[in-house]
């Protein structure tokens, strides 16, 4: 069952004995290594569905609501596509910013109403806790789709299942971490996971994108060797994983700061010369010239496959906090 989460969610009429019914997904800390082999379970079984039949109608006559504060491509496609391959459909609210929010209604509101015409909520906010806030105003199931700099928990899950479909295996594995990883939700939320599988954690970023003290204190509290560089050189031939970041300019206060560290590190087939032949490049995406498309072809080349193991595991996740799973 999973650990640390908050209360479940009990609508009438599902089944209330199945893990993770009613539950909300807001942080990797929710999950312990017996939850991830869950997910890792149902979204290995979604896949084999998938190739199999296509779509299927497990969640026919759900409703999803997509509630979008921020852009999205990639996570708010890979929900609809998620909900529709279930069997489901999707209320899509990608420009809250043009609706009722604009004229001063509040998270805990919207959230309320829309719960009166969904099943589960999916949320992005640019506010750190906002998931959070949601959640205790919710009776229906939310899942955080990222809240500012905080968590994305639903890209660190896939991030570890392309890990895990890829080469075969989570323990003891090398992860390098490169480029932006203060900003960066995603490499604090995978870091994190990866502690409960012994993972060795290179960090390779300029120094003020350096990894949060305070999210190296939470790793290295669960004995992880963690190890911070300036240069990919010294790490790269051991590394088995390297998972890129870019650099956001928008997080950035002063452009100038952001023009001197845009372009620190280029992943490209020279510099993949020195790397393993059976390891894995990923990164969350979008890439702005942190990854050259000269590398796209190489098989190691792992992060448009990581956009489609994100499918089944959003797809798992649904099913399970539906009670399908």
């Amino acid at each position: 069952m999973p650990t640390q989460s908050t209360s479940p969610h009990l609508p009438f009429g599902e089944n209330k004995n199945a893990p993770w019914y009613g539950m909300d997904i807001l942080s990797v800390k929710q999950f312990s290594r017996t939850d991830l082999e869950y997910v890792f379970g149902v979204a290995h079984e979604m896949r084999g569905m998938v190739e199999r039949v296509g779509t299927f109608d497990l969640l026919k006559g759900k409703i999803l609501a997509n509630l979008f504060y921020e852009p999205s491509t990639r996570t708010s496609s890979s929900f609809t596509a998620a909900m529709e391959r279930l069997g489901g459909s999707v209320i899509p609210i990608n420009e809250v910013k043009y609706s009722s929010v604009s004229k001063g209604e509040s998270l805990p509101d919207t959230i309320r109403t829309l719960e009166c015409y969904a099943d589960v909520i999916v949320l992005r906010h640019p506010e750190t806790g906002s998931a959070a806030i949601a959640a205790k105003a919710a009776r229906k199931p939310i899942i955080n789709a990222g809240d500012g700099v905080g968590e994305h928990p639903t890209q660190a899950l896939l991030d570890l299942f392309t890990i895990s479909e890829e080469l075969g295996r989570l323990d003891g594995l090398t992860v390098t971490m490169l480029g932006d990883l203060k900003y960066g939700r995603t490499v604090h939320s995978l870091a994190r996971l990866l502690t409960l599988f012994g993972a060795r954690l290179n960090y390779v970023s300029p120094e003020i994108l350096r990894m949060p003290k305070e999210v190296m204190e939470e790793v290295a509290d669960k004995g992880i060797v963690q190890t911070e560089f300036g240069s990919l050189e010294k790490v790269l031939a051991e590394t088995d994983v390297l998972y890129v970041t870019r650099v956001q300019k928008e997080r950035f206060e002063d452009v100038a700061d952001y023009e001197k560290v845009k372009g620190a590190y280029v992943i490209d087939p020279d510099v993949m010369k020195a790397a393993k032949s059976e390891m894995i490049v990923m990164h969350p995406l979008p890439r702005v010239g942190e990854i050259s498309p000269d590398f796209d072809d190489d098989p190691r080349a792992a992060y448009f496959r990581q956009m489609e193991y994100g499918l089944y595991v959003r797809m798992a996740l649904l099913a399970m906090v539906l009670g399908k799973a």
